[in-house]
């Protein structure tokens, strides 16, 4: 693996003819229903005052039924600038429709937006519509934003460009060529969108996920090629895909040549190299690893002793997981949903029900709640070691932190027979 004076070739011929089609194929925008104001001279009336844009913020965020969701949040966004700058209940509404299979709400909510010239005249606003459209899993439609934004008299530069190839690679329909196209054929079509630093680090990102490893590396030199040094991020993205696929000596390439370019590594890139470490079982040399950063740094993480706890679970190494969760918290650091998940299952398969236990407790007090499926392991167990009355308290206690009865329940007499 080398820097290649053909990276830009090689790339080009990852491309396939998709952008094209993924552009001239895409709904354009409408005005979907629900729309109940579909004219923004209508919106006359005066914006709710700040008490009472948070009453209507609080109904949204509790309402369930998509249309209703759909309609109200429409109409507070006619009615508010002000509502038009709450991030947080965009994320969530967007989510929750996309959840319930409502496509064509989140685009009657999104596409409603193009009715302001004021806010579109800003590009973070338009970006940040892309973005909500990948969040939701609809690309097609953030590529038939993104090509509209001209006729919109909305500017473009690698701002809303670098939210279309988010849009593009985090979609779970996406496919990543849609992306590699996007990359290749937008700048080369329009001059005043140019590649920066995030948008090469997106296109790593995405030919990792792909997982096309080579030419992810390639983009280094092609960034180079055009005056863009690759910083921590490029670096760390490429270790976690060379190391998550079991290249181990690619990633060393990796490691070494990010020494070269003067970039240190940082607790993300010592924990990529755990996590290599913990993939080839050479789970000894991954404690070492933590036991050096622990001495010389960067300090390690949560994310670090978790990597080390599920690489002695892996070799059957139980005591040794257990010894490493101690020293988790006697470091510093705090457990979270992931060390969780590691530990409590071989606890269970082990019969050590009483770490098992109050690994469950201390998940819930932490609110870094387990799977519910992890919590059953431990009930059953406590069933099946005739400490019902445990079990019926881990039960009371899930419930009163939201766990269903329906995803955890006590089991019958037949299954823990």
């Amino acid at each position: 693996m080398s820097f290649s004076s053909s990276s830009s070739s090689r790339l080009r011929l990852l491309v396939r003819p998709r952008l094209s089609r993924l552009l001239s194929s895409s709904p354009s925008p409408s005005n979907p229903n629900p729309n109940p104001n579909p004219n923004p001279s209508s919106a006359a009336r005066p914006a709710p005052a700040p008490r009472a844009l948070r009453s209507i913020i609080k109904r949204l965020f509790r309402e369930r039924d998509p249309d209703k969701l759909a309609a109200g949040f429409i109409a507070a966004a006619a009615a508010s600038p002000r509502f038009r700058c709450r991030h947080r209940i965009y994320s969530s509404a967007v989510r929750r429709l996309a959840a319930a299979g409502r496509p064509d709400a989140v685009a009657a909510v999104l596409d409603s937006h193009l009715r302001f010239p004021s806010d579109l005249s800003h590009e973070g606003f338009s970006a940040r519509l892309i973005s909500l459209y990948g969040a939701a899993s609809m690309p097609s439609h953030a590529a038939a934003l993104f090509r509209r934004l001209p006729s919109l008299s909305a500017p473009r530069s690698a701002l809303s460009f670098n939210a279309l190839l988010t849009a593009l690679a985090d979609s779970s329909s996406s496919n990543p060529d849609a992306l590699l196209a996007a990359f290749d054929q937008i700048p080369a079509e329009d001059p005043s969108i140019v590649p920066n630093l995030c948008s090469y680090n997106i296109l790593i990102r995405a030919l990792c996920a792909k997982p096309d490893l080579d030419a992810a590396f390639d983009v280094l030199s092609l960034m180079e090629q055009h005056g863009i040094s690759p910083d921590l991020i490029s670096f760390n993205t490429l270790l976690n895909g060379f190391f998550g696929h079991g290249r181990f000596p690619d990633a060393e390439k990796v490691w070494n040549l990010m020494r070269e370019r003067n970039v240190e590594p940082d607790v993300k890139s010592f924990n990529a190299k755990l996590r290599g470490l913990v993939l080839e079982k050479r789970t000894e040399e991954a404690a070492e690893l933590v036991d050096q950063m622990m001495r010389d740094g960067p300090k390690p993480d949560t994310s670090s002793f978790n990597a080390v706890i599920r690489g002695h679970c892996k070799i059957g190494n139980l005591e040794a997981a257990k010894t490493v969760y101690l020293d988790l918290v006697k470091n510093g650091c705090a457990p979270n949903k992931g060390t969780f998940e590691a530990l409590i299952p071989h606890l269970c398969e082990a019969g050590d029900f009483d770490l098992a236990l109050r690994c469950c407790y201390d998940s819930m007090s932490r609110k870094c709640f387990a799977d519910a499926a992890v919590l059953q392991k431990v009930v059953d167990g406590l069933v099946a070691a005739s400490r019902a009355e445990e079990a019926e308290k881990l039960l009371e206690r899930a419930r009163k932190n939201k766990y269903s009865k329906k995803s955890l329940k006590m089991p019958n007499k037949q299954s823990v027979s």
